[in-house]
């Protein structure tokens, strides 16, 4: 228990929380800039939700901001627990297929594995740190499940071979991708409150 409360400090600390705000807002900006073809041909009205993945990240890094300044920016929180894992694992289940697909990794879709993997990570890692309510998780579910109907209705989704190859098995993946981490978001919640009554 020790040793958890000493861990819990270190990655609490102004310093860690500095140099992880540094590392999510580079990958953040290296996000959009891979989404930049995608983007280059996507209609306005959907610029907002197809990089998927960078939006994730600077939702994270903006609640970084929030904790270093000693402020909880309970929607942005909400949306970067929900956004972070979902993406996170959608990214790293898209390149195992693809390397089920094809035989082989390029070594950038191992970067994007491990880097996906660690979004996913890092959200969860920080739920003690979050303090959204019932109402923000609502608001993150619209965002999400919305994104999922701008992504596989009006076929958004991107750039990956094997989502092109497989849309609806994919689709139908992601929504419920979506619906496990909004209930990981819920209960997040769920036992804040119930140790605040203890």
């Amino acid at each position: 228990m020790r040793l958890l409360m000493q861990l819990w400090y270190l990655l609490t600390h102004k310093s860690f929380l500095t140099l992880l705000l540094i590392v999510n807002v580079a990958g953040t900006i290296y996000g959009y800039i891979w989404y930049g073809s995608q983007l280059e041909k996507t209609e306005p009205q959907f610029l907002i939700f197809v990089p998927d993945s960078p939006t994730a990240s600077l939702f994270f890094s903006l609640a970084i901001i929030g904790w270093l300044l000693g402020k909880n920016f309970k929607l942005i929180e909400a949306l970067a627990l929900v956004t972070l894992v979902k993406y996170g694992i959608w990214a790293v289940v898209m390149n195992l297929l693809t390397l089920y697909e094809n035989g082989y990794l390029e070594p950038l879709a191992w970067m994007l594995v491990i880097s996906h993997f660690m979004m996913a990570l890092e959200a969860i890692i920080y739920i003690g740190k979050y303090r959204f309510t019932y109402f923000h998780v609502i608001i993150a579910a619209i965002w999400t499940l919305h994104n999922d109907v701008i992504d596989y209705v009006y076929g958004q989704y991107p750039y990956y071979h094997v989502v092109a190859k497989y849309p609806n098995h994919i689709g139908y993946f992601t929504f419920w991708l979506s619906i496990v981490c909004i209930a990981i978001a819920y209960f997040a919640h769920n036992r804040k409150e119930y140790l605040h009554k203890q």
